[in-house]
This record gives C-alpha cells, structure tokens and sequence, in this order.
C-alpha cells in the first residue's frame, strides 16, 4: 500500500511536471482538446475565419487586379476618342481643311482603331478581360466584331457578398449595350425575345460602337464626306460620356473591393489577437507552476524514500 501510494503520488507530480514542459516549449496552453474543450472548440472556429477571410482577401486582389487593368484599358480608349474627335473637329471644315490633311489624319485615324482594338483584348496573364465567361480568346477580332459574351464573373469578396471583377464588351464599348446584344443575336440567328423599351414607340436608339465610329470617320476623311465628319461630332461625345460613365462604375467597384479588404485584414487582427487569448499560454505562470511542482516532486521522492525504507525482515524481526 505504501509503494502504491507512493508510485501514484510520483506519476501524477510527474504528469503535472510533463504537461507544463510541453506548454513551455510549445508557448501554447491548448495542445489537446481535452485541456479545454470548450476553449478547443473556439479556437477551432476562429481558424475557420481566418482561413475565409485570407481566401476573401484573395478574391479581392485578384478583382481588383482585373478591375484596375479593365479601368486603365478604358481610359486609353476614352483618351482615343477624344483624340478622333480633335481630328474631326479640325477637319469638319472646308476652310480648315483639305483633301491632303484629310488623308494624312486618316492614317492616324488608323493607328487609333488599332490602339482601341489593343486596349479593348488587354488581358492579365492568359486571361482577357473584356470577354466576359470566354476569357482565353481576345473578344475583338481585327475588323472590331466582338467575339465574346455578355458575362459578369462574379467573385465574393466577403461573405455572401459578391461582386463582377469584369465587364464584357458589350457593356463597355457600346453607348447602348442591350441593343448591341440583341443585335448580335439576330445576327446569328437566334430568337430575340422582347424589343426593349422602344418598341412599343417605333425604332429602337441607335447603339454607337467605337470601333464602327472610328472606321466611319477614316472613311469620311478619305473619301472628303464633311457631313459625315461633322455627324460624327456629336457621336463621339456621347461616346466618351458611355467611356466616362463605365470608368466610374470600375472605380466604385475597387472602392467598394478596397473598403471589403481592410474590414477582412482588421477582422484577420481581431481573431489573432482572440485565438492567442485562448490558446497562448502564459511563460511567466508556466516557469513558475514548474518550479513549484520540481519542488513537489522532490518532495515526494524524499517522503516515499523513507516511507518504503522498511523491508519484510524489519517487521520479522
């Protein structure tokens, strides 16, 4: 009975002694569930937000990736239109003009279609960015027909709340895209349900396309059509006011992808600073619960020596 109470006593200092060199080595109070099943079962689920809040955070810099470069695609485009309309302006009029400039500044009309065309197949690794779901083919082919869809690749920034990293073609390049698409449809033959709102008055808006508005003034400037260059005038701006209009839409979006990171990184801060709570352990209460139990053990190694001294020839005898 004496050896028993002994060797228990010894194996439990000796456990108490073990577990608290683990937490000095490890730093962490937890390392098993049953040392705190219910602090286990919180630092748990603060792990399962961390991970959803670094893939959000993910999410988000890939949207904004995407967002950023179709922003930039779509000024360099509304900065051509501008330019086409300068020359427009400037060529508008038989007094300031000539069939020569005329012919000269159709030639640059001409490197402006291809910057546009550039700029409208931009793409951010082998992904094109104005093609809506077809992103590995370029959306515009050389003669400005869009090849693409009108899909909206939708990405969660946060939970439940999703957001279009792209905008296709259709959207972004046409002053009206809903009839740019139905016109699209009819072309290849599909059913077109519904006429727009329109049809119930007549004629549907005339949709501007850039690409078909700069080939219309090259061909104004060469073949000397002033009333041609003079309609194209008020095109153009209601182009670039389309332009202007989708570069504010993307730039919302990355205002609203920059505010959506900040709360996730802020609430990656909170659940470190929750989970070291729980799961960290104290050094300084650590080193010392030690100390007090080599001092315990020790104790008992003394007082079990001299409780099992005696042997069977001493109670013989």
């Amino acid at each position: 009975m004496n050896f028993d109470l002994s060797r228990d006593t010894l194996s439990r200092s000796r456990g108490r002694m073990g577990r608290l060199q683990e937490q000095a080595a490890t730093t962490r109070r937890l390392t098993t569930p049953s040392d705190d099943p219910v602090g286990a079962s919180k630092v748990l689920e603060i792990r399962t937000d961390k991970m959803n809040s670094e893939q959000f955070i993910t999410n988000s810099k890939l949207a904004d990736t995407f967002l950023s470069n179709s922003e930039a695609a779509v000024g360099e485009v509304a900065d051509l239109v501008v330019r086409a309309k300068e020359i427009a302006l400037g060529q508008s009029s038989g007094a300031s003009a000539n069939p020569q400039t005329r012919i000269a500044v159709a030639e640059e009309v001409t490197q402006l279609y291809q910057q546009a065309i550039g700029a409208a197949n931009r793409r951010v690794g082998d992904r094109y960015l104005f093609g809506g779901y077809k992103t590995t083919e370029p959306p515009f082919d050389a003669a400005g027909n869009y090849r693409g869809d009108d899909g909206q690749m939708m990405v969660e920034i946060s939970k439940d709340v999703f957001l279009g990293m792209n905008v296709p073609g259709l959207e972004a390049f046409n002053t009206r895209p809903q009839y740019a698409a139905r016109d699209r449809r009819e072309a290849a033959g599909q059913e077109v349900s519904g006429r727009g709102p329109a049809s119930a008055v007549g004629a549907a808006p005339e949709n501007i396309n850039v690409f078909d508005e700069l080939q219309s003034l090259r061909i104004a400037l060469l073949s000397g059509n002033q009333e041609m260059i003079q309609n194209s005038l008020e095109r153009f701006d209601e182009l670039h006011g389309r332009l202007t209009s989708v570069r504010a839409m993307l730039g919302s979006r990355m205002q609203g992808i920059s505010s959506a990171t900040q709360s996730q990184e802020r609430q990656v801060v909170t659940n470190a600073g929750l989970s070291s709570a729980l799961e960290d352990a104290d050094l300084a209460q650590v080193m010392s619960d030690l100390a007090r139990e080599e001092t315990v053990f020790r104790g008992a190694l003394a007082s079990s020596q001299k409780l099992i001294q005696p042997t069977l020839l001493d109670f013989l005898k």
